[in-house]
């Protein structure tokens, strides 16, 4: 499956950054709102304020830990993702205030998992097609989406699991994507696989002396 806000994003230039723009950042999320709407009949209100925040808990996390970007700039974007998708469940700017019919080209599969929880559909778009636009952008091609986000179970137990437990929102927007989860410390960009094997890639090249 697709979650279906990349297409919306990949043609805009420098999204990497312009997402990093207060005003840019409620534009976008307001327009992933009018897409759940469109495709699923959805409707929210916005708190901006509660949106305000959680962007600028979102860049102050970052911002921290940004380093780690020099190491792997592709897994440190889905990391800074996951910060954003926990803001966002955290602070909770969208109310869900009605339902209209849906577009019949919907996704089928996604329909249980939206009435399921609308609202944590709707920040979690916001994140993986983030993440799609940006590495397409970037890198040429964008992840995958695992078989599990389209699985009610795993989003039963995403949304049991983040109302305890915030941070575990990075570690499912990564079984999401299919990277591996990291549960123990999911808000440690240090701690991700990716950035552990580049890291210790780096140090064995630094280790080998050169002969002759």
């Amino acid at each position: 499956m697709s979650f279906i806000f990349k297409d919306e994003l990949v043609h805009v230039p420098d999204l990497r950054h312009r997402l990093r723009q207060l005003r840019w950042f409620r534009m976008a999320f307001r327009k992933n709102a009018a897409l759940i709407t469109q495709h699923f009949g959805y409707h929210f209100s916005i708190d901006d304020t509660k949106l305000t925040r959680a962007f600028l808990n979102w860049i102050e996390t970052v911002e921290l830990q940004k380093s780690y970007a020099d190491i792997d700039r592709k897994d440190f974007i889905i990391f800074a993702a996951g910060i954003a998708l926990k803001e966002l469940i955290k602070e909770e700017p969208a109310k869900l205030t009605g339902k209209t019919s849906e577009n019949a080209l919907s996704q089928p599969e996604m329909r249980e998992i939206v009435a399921f929880w609308p609202e944590g559909f709707l920040y979690t778009n916001y994140c993986v097609g983030a993440i799609a636009a940006i590495c397409q952008q970037e890198f040429g091609t964008a992840p995958e989406t695992s078989k599990c986000a389209e699985d009610l179970r795993t989003w039963w137990s995403y949304r049991e699991n983040v109302a305890e437990i915030p941070d575990y929102a990075i570690a499912f927007l990564d079984k999401f994507i299919g990277i591996e989860p990291n549960w123990i410390t999911p808000n440690l960009a240090s701690a991700r696989s990716a950035i552990r094997r580049a890291t210790l890639g780096k140090r064995t090249a630094n280790l080998i002396l050169p002969t002759g």
